[in-house]
């Protein structure tokens, strides 16, 4: 008899959770739905401002490196021409050395013989002639480069002296 006794305890003991696990999956109020909800809805909007803020500043990034890349293509270019007639002046620098050492060559054969011809001596000194202005072109150019690559900065910087004198 006590073990039937026993068996009874541990049933109602089992029934007991039973009831307790079914009264927890038990359907919730209105009230706590509607709390649950309105969490969630909460929740939801703290979301989507989030989203929202992220979009814009990706957004500004991206406009920002579109600008930025704008730059630097207008810069790449800029040097590109600034190479190109570097490479012009080089070239136009080395045909004429070519030149003048043809004719200072042909000088001293000339000397050499004892022959000395006017048009030799003329035209040496026509191709050195040529050679010192194309070096000189060749300086200049070198010298607008750097002095295009200064000008923003003496700019910026006479910019900031006077906002520091009139503040």
């Amino acid at each position: 008899m006590s073990d039937i006794s026993d068996l009874e305890g541990r049933i109602t003991a089992a029934l007991d959770k039973i009831g307790q696990g079914l009264d927890a999956l038990a359907p919730k109020s209105d009230t706590v739905k509607a709390e649950e909800v309105a969490d969630l809805k909460a929740a939801l909007d703290e979301e989507k401002t989030a989203n929202a803020q992220l979009e814009e500043r990706v957004k500004a990034i991206k406009e920002r490196q579109e600008g930025t890349l704008a730059n630097l293509a207008s810069e790449v270019e800029r040097l590109r021409g600034l190479l190109e007639a570097g490479e012009t002046g080089v070239a136009r620098l080395r045909k004429v050395n070519g030149e003048l050492r043809m004719n200072n060559s042909a000088l001293r054969d000339a000397a050499s013989a004892g022959v000395t011809e006017p048009h030799l001596v003329n035209k040496s000194m026509m191709a050195e002639l040529e050679a010192l202005r194309t070096a000189q072109a060749a300086d200049r150019a070198e010298l607008d480069a750097i002095l295009s690559e200064l000008e923003p900065m003496i700019t910026s910087t006479g910019n900031a002296n006077e906002e520091s004198t009139d503040a």
